[in-house]
């Protein structure tokens, strides 16, 4: 009984609905998918409180670990992906969603990841909060720089840059201010994940057709995700070892160069191309998933 009463705050459990709920009763993705942005701006403004209320203790010796947060989110997976991309990806809608994947800072998870996997908390806080200030800049940078605006509507990137960064960023400086953020943390994660969940049977939702009868047309995106997670994972850890880095800011390195802002980049796909593009965004969620399965069972073996 304990364990069922669990369930609405164990994100494994939720991320799971969300994918099931999508395939099963995706017609209700069509009215849910004007939900998805001020889910999405309700998620930047929590990420984004918890990081300025770390900022009145945000020490020079903490600059080191966040440009490194930038380095490792942005210069290496991100080109990683954009890499990729360019040579196995055909499609038009697909290419946008992998540009915008790779302009989001890291997953929200990567803080607590890196408390479960033993890494070291204060690279992957540093880390995560330069990501994500980063981002203020290198989202609409990527998105201009990167893609085709000829078929982008370009009021729609201003309105959506509005909910998504400037929003998000006034909010959190009054909640941070008026010290309600305190208030909010007890229930900050449950928030969050339930955000993520309408997100997510949203974007599954209304990709339903493709995901379940055109299923090779995602393995291109199949193979990207794999290679953007356990492939430059295991990269990024062997070099590591090669240079005896210390194990725990090791640890705390490649969850940081190896997870993306999966929600986030799905919302905004969605918002600014179409369904399809937010295609890259599932894919990457179900892996990072596996992903995680995999670094628990790494973590006991060894």
């Amino acid at each position: 009984m304990t364990k069922i009463r669990a369930l609405p705050r164990n994100r494994n459990f939720i991320f799971l609905l969300a994918i099931t709920a999508g395939l099963l009763f995706d017609y209700s993705a069509q009215w849910t998918r004007f939900l998805v942005l001020p889910a999405l701006s309700l998620i930047m403004t929590l990420a984004i409180s918890g990081i300025f209320s770390t900022v009145p203790s945000f020490s020079r010796s903490l600059l080191i670990p966040a440009l490194l947060g930038i380095f490792m989110n942005y210069v290496l997976l991100g080109n990683f992906i954009v890499g990729m991309s360019a040579f196995l990806v055909h499609e038009e809608p697909l290419w946008a969603g992998f540009v915008i994947m790779a302009a989001v800072p890291p997953a929200v998870a990567v803080v607590p990841f890196a408390n479960i996997f033993k890494g070291d908390e204060t690279y992957a806080v540093a880390g995560t909060i330069g990501a994500y200030i980063g981002a203020l800049i290198i989202i609409p940078v990527i998105a201009f720089g990167l893609s085709d605006l000829s078929s982008i509507n370009i009021t729609r990137i201003f309105i959506v840059a509005a909910e998504l960064i400037f929003l998000p960023v006034i909010i959190s400086l009054v909640l941070v201010w008026k010290n309600v953020h305190k208030k909010i943390e007890p229930i900050r994660g449950i928030l969050t994940d339930w955000s993520f969940f309408l997100i997510l049977y949203t974007l599954v939702g209304l990709n339903r057709e493709i995901i379940m009868g055109r299923p090779f047309y995602l393995v291109p995106a199949a193979v990207i995700a794999f290679a953007c997670t356990f492939l430059l994972g295991f990269l990024i850890e062997w070099i590591g070892t090669l240079f005896h880095f210390n194990k725990e800011k090791l640890t705390s390195l490649y969850l940081l160069g190896t997870l993306k802002n999966y929600g986030l980049a799905g919302g905004v796909a969605l918002s600014l191309f179409s369904k399809e593009a937010a295609l890259p965004a599932i894919i990457l969620t179900v892996v990072m998933f596996i992903y995680t399965i995999w670094l628990n069972f790494k973590k006991r073996w060894t």
